[in-house]
């Protein structure tokens, strides 16, 4: 007997890049859960350090995670800015699998080469230039790659994360100047997308996390899971942040959803869909980061959580 039968995304494959840690982690492990096979990539695995200088979170230790879970993972250790990998990628899914039903870009890794505070002019160059290469011509890559075997059958499904809504980020400067490009590019990627999948009945969105809780958020604030709130002494605003999981039922409800195609070509926040399709974070809470912020900016103070969760 399969033991995922009966899991709303048995036989279904995904592709989660960037999974080795943060939202894309926990998107893996919730649509193994689901009971999808999920191929899980990043650039660490055991043995290896991340860019970041961050103690190494594997694709491998995902992809068991995922399997733990009531899927199957199964990890690749991919650069998705070195095409010729990319490419030898999706030779092996098609030639394992056959199919791909699922593709969630959600690399980035980019966070120690923001320099907040700083003119466009006043930043190093090939910081910034590496943070588009990662946040923009990664999905590119990926996509060039996959999306063949997407479209091999309707109802394919392409989730893009960024930061922010277009509708925010449209009114808000998110300085400096290349994180700003890097986290908007998605928004017409993602709508690029989707008129271009629509004659085979797949399709693109983008989706937006909150302040999510991931393990390099928690090292800045010197913080763990069990005592996040602390991190509000540093920065009240923390009060509306959200685990991972979060985000990773939001696309697991968007992957199981038989109508998502009313999506395609948009630019969505997890906490909206919360409210759409009813799941909850860990704790029982929906915080809508995207609301809080929007308030907080347009009042300068901060609100209090408790009226966006």
């Amino acid at each position: 007997m399969n033991h995922n039968e009966g899991k709303a995304l048995a036989g279904k494959v995904a592709l989660v890049t960037g999974a080795s840690r943060g939202g894309a982690k926990a998107i893996a492990v919730e649509l193994g859960r689901a009971g999808a096979t999920v191929y899980v990539t990043g650039r660490t695995t055991r043995g290896t350090a991340g860019e970041s200088g961050r103690p190494a979170e594997t694709v491998e230790e995902t992809a068991e995670l995922v399997t733990a879970a009531g899927g199957e993972g199964i990890p690749a250790v991919v650069d998705h800015l070195q095409a010729e990998q990319v490419q030898a990628l999706a030779e092996r899914i098609d030639r394992e699998q056959g199919r791909l039903d699922i593709l969630v870009n959600a690399i980035w890794g980019a966070e120690h080469l923001v320099e907040r505070g700083k003119k466009m002019w006043d930043c190093d160059l090939d910081n910034g230039l590496r943070m588009l290469r990662l946040g923009i011509e990664t999905y590119y890559v990926t996509s060039h790659y996959l999306l063949p075997l997407l479209i091999r059958r309707p109802g394919g499904l392409v989730v893009e994360l960024t930061d922010g809504t277009e509708e925010f980020n449209s009114s808000h400067y998110r300085a400096p100047f290349a994180f700003d490009l890097a986290k908007f590019a998605p928004f017409r990627m993602t709508w690029a997308l989707s008129e271009e999948l629509k004659e085979y009945g797949c399709s693109a969105l983008g989706l937006a996390p909150g302040w999510m809780r991931t393990e390099a958020m928690l090292d800045a604030f010197h913080i763990t899971e069990e005592n996040w709130r602390d991190g509000c002494t540093v920065d009240p605003t923390f009060a509306i942040s959200e685990t991972p999981l979060f985000t990773a039922r939001a696309v697991t409800a968007l992957a199981t959803d038989p109508d998502v195609a009313r999506f395609t070509g948009g630019s969505l926040s997890v906490g909206t869909l919360a409210k759409q399709y009813g799941f909850t974070d860990a704790d029982g809470s929906a915080p809508d980061s995207v609301r809080y912020f929007q308030d907080y900016m347009r009042t300068g103070q901060a609100p209090d959580p408790d009226d966006y969760r």
